[in-house]
């Protein structure tokens, strides 16, 4: 049976994205939203709305019961994610498919799997992955936890095994402080996602993030979509995005690529899906899979001409991948700025009212955004608004629209980081691709001084 009617269980830009990508199917859309969502963009422009609940995600759009009972009072025969709230919930996932309903994403085992830190190293380095050196799982006492760090040797990076976004993790320059450390990140954990199991790992001293982009039919047969680079990030969030990395070769993209792939077809993954690596003095180590659509997704889209939701739900509706490997063609360079409602020095959240709202235009500008003029933007999610993605033949060429574009985006009422992107165009560092994961922040810090 064909997918007829998708239930898209977020909100915010990425449900409006998979709304244009169903409707450009032919396939209807149900919205479904908080109370503080009402007037939101995705709202108006779904076939239907159900309210699944107040204000906080935990009472909505984390309800799982609320969500079915919308998909089944709707008559919606899939459920879409998004990415983010339940997206890497392997429960939820089930629950969709024991209702009977289409699940666009990965199967619940290899989104469990792979949500385990722990147990997705296992499984990559039997995929044949390469990996940090460090513990082969759980660290569990005292007395282990210093033989592996004197083995791996110092700096160590102890994290947590479940969970993300930098809590749980603490680096460890000595056997002095090791032990205090994990006792730091396994109270952390235990505090945000209530496990207090922890790992180690060797710190790698300043690397870059690149990421690949990665499908796979369920059937045995995947494809790699080139990689992103990650690497300006700010407390573990990402701030900007760009495909291809300045950093990595043409020979090293199709090496890593073919290694990604046959690793995801060995698995018989279903989806899309992005494995996370750092990347230094030429090396790859694996840090985890993202089971689910990535935010930078466009620069991806851009680069390569697939539109990945629509590859997406064509896979969940059981369709084989549209490109073989060798019909995936790289062109060209793309960027992606995420655009938050924050003060751009201190970063604080500055929600509210939208007085007016004027978006950049023009050839290979895109903006994928549920803003418009007279929208309040809520206090009680993520304070992304906004992303602006160009595209250039070249990196020069990219960097040149990009600053053009951010000159022409206006949004009044609220503060915004565009002006942090306009401080970065600016930086001759960034220019040359010359940055690495910890270079943000030390930009960031010169900035205050």
């Amino acid at each position: 049976m064909a997918i007829s009617k998708i239930l898209i269980a977020n909100r915010g830009e990425i449900a409006l994205r998979i709304h244009r990508a169903a409707h450009e199917m032919g396939i209807k859309t149900v919205a479904v939203h908080s109370t503080a969502d009402a007037d939101a963009m995705h709202v108006r422009l779904a076939d239907q709305a159900v309210c699944i609940g107040p204000p906080p995600a935990i009472d909505s759009y984390l309800n799982i019961p609320n969500i079915i009972s919308a998909a089944e009072i709707s008559g919606a025969d899939a459920i879409h994610p998004g990415y983010g709230f339940l997206s890497e919930n392997a429960r939820f996932a089930e629950i969709v498919e024991m209702h009977n309903l289409v699940w666009i994403g990965p199967k619940p085992e290899h989104i469990r799997t792979m949500g385990d830190k722990v147990e997705a190293k296992h499984t990559a380095g039997k995929l044949g992955l390469p990996l940090v050196p460090g513990s082969d799982g759980a660290v569990s006492d005292s007395e282990e936890a210093h033989r592996i760090a004197a083995e791996i040797g110092y700096p160590v990076i102890i994290k947590a095994a479940s969970g993300g976004g930098g809590r749980g993790m603490k680096v460890c320059n000595g056997p002095d402080e090791l032990d205090s450390l994990i006792a730091q990140a396994g109270s952390e954990a235990k505090a945000a996602f209530g496990d207090a199991t922890v790992y180690l790992e060797k710190y790698l001293g300043n690397p870059r993030h690149i990421e690949f982009q990665i499908f796979g039919d369920g059937n045995g047969n995947a494809i790699h979509l080139g990689e992103r680079d990650c690497s300006l990030q700010r407390r573990h969030q990402k701030v900007l995005e760009e495909a291809p990395s300045p950093v990595i070769t043409p020979e090293e993209r199709a090496r890593m690529g073919g290694i990604v792939a046959k690793a995801m077809a060995d698995m018989g993954y279903r989806g899309a899906g992005t494995i996370e690596f750092l990347w230094e003095a030429g090396e790859f180590y694996f840090i985890e899979m993202n089971t689910r659509l990535q935010v930078e997704h466009p620069v991806t889209e851009a680069i390569t001409g697939l539109d990945l939701v629509r590859e997406q739900i064509r896979i969940a509706d059981g369709h084989g991948l549209t490109l073989r490997q060798q019909d995936v063609q790289f062109r060209g360079h793309a960027i992606e700025c995420r655009i938050n409602a924050e003060d751009p020095r201190s970063f604080a959240p500055s929600p509210g009212l939208v007085k007016s709202y004027h978006t950049p235009g023009g050839m290979h500008v895109r903006v994928d955004s549920g803003l418009y003029a007279g929208y309040r933007i809520p206090p009680y999610y993520d304070s992304m608004i906004a992303k602006l993605i160009v595209y250039g033949t070249t990196r020069a060429g990219a960097l040149r629209r990009l600053r053009r574009a951010l000159e022409e985006f206006a949004i009044d009422g609220i503060k915004t980081t565009i002006p942090l992107h306009q401080a970065l165009l600016d930086d001759p560092e960034f220019q040359a691709g010359d940055y690495t994961i910890k270079w943000l922040e030390e930009w960031l810090a010169r900035q205050e001084n």
